[in-house]
């Protein structure tokens, strides 16, 4: 058996064997640590093949998965290789033609309209053909330079001959593959974050906070990897009284080592459920008369369906009937954070959802039942710039 064929062989083993319980990734780094024969090569190949495969989504089920597989190879990569030349020789031949050529040659066994199955719970100003082609390409990996260090972030990416596109002011688009850490300082130099998780709060960026500005009470309530965090302690030019909590005592942990390189020094934190109806009850002694924040980042648990590119096996183990449970936990994690704003306030809704329950219906329940006024919602449309879709609403509290 060729190299190639064997690369195959062992990519239909493992989807086989994958159910969808565990993240793909790590469902790939655990397989290879169980089956060390596998060389540095070998894992990338046999680990792209698989991807290829979810890239397709439910599509063409009257394939084998080795037929899916070559399939997904096909219609995902653009440069002719030995693999597909030793499975696929003709479609080889024609790797290099735009996806609409390639789309019609495969035409009587694939559609790309069958890739996303969720259309009719989709939020609207989705383009569904823009969408379902996103599927197919690597997404990019995007960095945010952090403030008073632009020039020399830009001069080492220049001298780093990586392929990059800078898009906004601080924002840089590189290969997926890319280590950044090889090249930058992380957390203190550039922050890894996805285009459009950078643009959530950009209708905050006008305030132009100097040092003498009172620092704005702020709570990131799901707080998770703390990107909001940063970035809200950078647009506001670090004058920001911080509050963060989490449900997970490990992602508290993991922000105290990521504030320390960060430079934020200052800040209070707990943990709590927020997803629970007895949640005040649970809240810290210490908070309940405390924790009277001017802004509220929300970026609330969900879905993920606007990551999908990143995490294509979604395509085939998810289920609709996990969005509505999705929505029911992000009304309650509204109305419990919804209390503590005070006149004035502003609370940033996000969700990386492209469904509309998730997004416009929650956004209609706080309209409706706190009569807050929706000051700014906004879906930010990632397919074309090789990025995550995520949606934003901004209220006030009157």
């Amino acid at each position: 058996m060729s190299r190639f064929r064997s690369y195959l062989y062992s990519a239909v083993r493992i989807i086989e064997s994958y159910k969808g319980e565990t993240p793909l990734a790590v469902f790939l780094k655990n397989y290879f640590s169980e089956n060390k024969k596998y060389g540095a090569r070998d894992r990338r190949q046999i680990a792209a093949l698989c991807y290829y495969y979810f890239r397709i989504g439910k599509a063409a089920e009257s394939l084998s998965v080795s037929d899916k597989i070559i399939l997904g190879t096909f219609l995902c990569e653009n440069e002719p290789s030995e693999f597909l030349e030793t499975v696929k020789p003709e479609w080889n031949d024609q790797i290099e033609n735009v996806l609409k050529k390639k789309l019609a040659l495969v035409k009587t066994a694939f559609s790309i309209d069958t890739i996303f199955l969720f259309k009719k719970e989709l939020s609207a100003g989705i383009n569904m053909d823009a969408f379902s082609t996103s599927f197919l390409i690597q997404p990019d990996l995007f960095i945010r330079i952090r403030p008073k260090v632009r020039l020399g972030v830009l001069s080492k990416l220049e001298k780093s001959k990586l392929p990059y596109r800078l898009l906004d002011d601080d924002c840089v688009a590189l290969p997926n593959s890319t280590k950044i850490e090889d090249y930058f300082t992380l957390d203190k130099e550039v922050v890894i974050q996805d285009l459009n998780s950078q643009r959530v709060l950009n209708f905050f960026k006008p305030q132009h906070a100097t040092h003498k500005t009172p620092a704005i009470p702020a709570w990131d309530c799901c707080a998770a990897s703390g990107g909001k965090s940063i970035l809200l302690y950078d647009i506001f030019n670090q004058r920001i009284d911080l509050t963060i909590s989490d449900i997970r005592p490990s992602i508290i942990l993991n922000l105290h080592h990521r504030f320390a390189k960060a430079g934020i020094k200052s800040y209070k934190y707990f943990i709590g459920d927020l997803a629970s109806p007895k949640f005040t009850e649970t809240l810290p002694v210490d908070q309940q008369d405390n924790l009277k924040p001017a802004i509220v980042i929300c970026d609330v648990p969900c879905t993920g369906s606007g990551t999908w590119s990143r995490t294509p096996e979604q395509l085939v183990f998810f289920t609709k009937e996990k969005i509505s449970a999705y929505s029911l936990k992000q009304k309650q994690i509204v109305t419990n954070v919804i209390p503590y704003l005070q006149k004035d306030s502003a609370l940033v809704y996000i969700t990386c959802s492209v469904f509309k329950e998730e997004n416009e219906e929650v956004v209609a329940f706080i309209k409706d039942k706190f009569q807050l006024e929706l000051v700014q919602q906004e879906l930010l449309q990632g397919y074309a710039h090789k990025a995550d879709t995520m949606f934003v609403a901004i209220f006030r509290k009157r």
